[in-house]
């Protein structure tokens, strides 16, 4: 189920959101909103293909709707205070049901799908870091995500192009931070920040560990920097190329980043 592609560099891709598998038995307590799927990030596991070889890869078909592999397994908010969605969500990014009244999850059924869906994805990332950090003594994730750039129900005014997440820096070295947002300062016509809205998500805090050697950093897209954010979220192939040639210069200069 988990779609995991081997590499030998420093490099590991993780790709929480992109699948649009929802089995039947959840599918059929979907409503309208739901079965909508609007909250996938659309093409991400497409517009990072082949940018730079020898990078690993590891994603999940399933739909975040079903469960969200990049909360807290036990459902710890990573936005205390803060509008979000949990771990098998009730709603959508804009706040409304996506369930059949009386078809939401209970405890059994969200302990069934952490056991099907989101153990098996870490289980995957987990061993795609232990196996290159045995080769370089090292390793980076660098966790792929996108979201429309207008959502109030999650944060107010227009978010940014590139949104950097190291949780304020404690993910990954700071030149690895540093690197990765003076390539998106750099990119004309585009805007940037660092732990803004979105600091990293779970898998960012889970797995980055510096001292360690094992570094995260999540890059989160406005979607409309490749691809129209409304239905059917039809690729822009002209604004997905150009941003494909700065995601290459971002994975290019991590794979060849190394360690003082």
């Amino acid at each position: 189920m988990i779609e995991t592609i081997q590499g030998n560099s420093p490099v590991v891709l993780g790709l929480p959101h992109t699948g649009t598998e929802v089995p039947p038995e959840i599918w059929d307590g979907l409503n309208e909103t739901g079965q909508a799927l609007a909250d996938t990030d659309w093409h991400i596991h497409d517009l990072y293909a082949g940018l730079v070889a020898d990078i690993t890869s590891v994603r999940t078909p399933i739909h975040r709707y079903v469960i969200d592999v990049n909360r807290d397994p036990a459902g710890e908010s990573l936005y205390p205070g803060q509008n979000t969605t949990t771990l098998c969500p009730l709603t959508d990014f804009d706040g409304q049901s996506i369930y059949q009244s009386g078809a939401e999850p209970t405890a059994t059924e969200i302990s069934r799908r952490r056991d099907l869906y989101h153990t098996p994805y870490h289980a995957a990332l987990q061993g795609e870091l232990e196996r290159v950090k045995a080769i370089h003594g090292f390793v980076i994730l660098y966790d792929c995500h996108s979201i429309r750039g207008d959502i109030p129900f999650l944060f107010q005014g227009r978010l940014p192009d590139f949104n950097i997440g190291t949780n304020l820096g404690a993910t990954c070295d700071g030149a690895i931070e540093t690197l990765v947002a003076n390539r998106c300062t750099a990119a004309s016509g585009y805007s940037s920040i660092q732990n803004g809205r979105f600091k990293g998500g779970w898998t960012t805090r889970h797995y980055g560990h510096p001292a360690k050697g094992q570094h995260a950093i999540q890059m989160e897209l406005a979607q409309a920097t490749y691809c129209a954010e409304t239905s059917p979220w039809t690729m822009i192939p002209d604004r997905a190329g150009t941003l494909r040639t700065h995601l290459t210069d971002i994975l290019t200069d991590l794979k060849n980043w190394r360690p003082t």
